[in-house]
Order: C-alpha cells, then structure tokens, then sequence
C-alpha cells in the first residue's frame, strides 16, 4: 500500500513533467498559489453550505472536506517541488513543532 508521500511524490512527477515548458521558481510559486485557490474552494462551499453564496450553489460538508483534502494535497505536493528529497522530513520536523501545545495538554490530562 502506498504512504500518502509515495502519492505526493507520484502526482508531482505527473505535474512536473506537465508544466515542464515552465522555469523550476515558476512551477514552486504556481503550485504555493494552488494552495490558496484550494482554500479558497472550501470556503466558497462553507459558504454554500450555510446560504451566503449569491449564485444559489448547495453544498455539504463533504464538498468542504473534500476541497480541505484537495488543500492539503497542494500543499504537499507544493512542499515536494520546493525540496524533493527533504519534504517529509521538513514535514515532520514541523508538525512536530506546531502540534507541541497540544501533546503537552494532552499528557497533563
């Protein structure tokens, strides 16, 4: 069974040689920008979701995860293109600075 790194790395392969007419810096930025447009789905279908959108869209919290999910993905896959060979290890070294709040509160409970 595939790691969800062994995806990522599989899918930027894919992209990489699709946007392979384009500069390396200009692949890393398109990809960091593909985050924010992601993001920018998911909150399009939170609004959806709850009535604020003014086209009439209905959307579910599975539309909302799913563009949550499709967020992750480019970020993930936006981390490989910046540092093919360091990305996971970059990724674990920052979750694991990021989440220390929360396994410090959950060993105190």
């Amino acid at each position: 069974m595939d790691t969800l790194w062994d995806n990522i790395e599989k899918l930027s392969a894919v992209c990489r040689a699709a946007g392979s007419h384009l500069p390396d810096e200009e692949l890393k930025a398109l990809q960091v920008g593909k985050v924010a447009e992601e993001a920018a789905e998911a909150m399009h279908a939170l609004h959806g979701l709850k009535g604020l959108t003014t086209c009439g869209d209905d959307h579910t919290w599975s539309e909302v995860q799913n563009d949550l999910v499709g967020a992750v993905i480019a970020a993930l896959l936006a981390m490989h293109y910046i540092d093919p060979t360091g990305a996971r290890a970059t990724f674990d070294d920052i979750l694991h600075r990021r989440t220390r709040r929360g396994r410090e509160a959950a060993t105190a409970a």
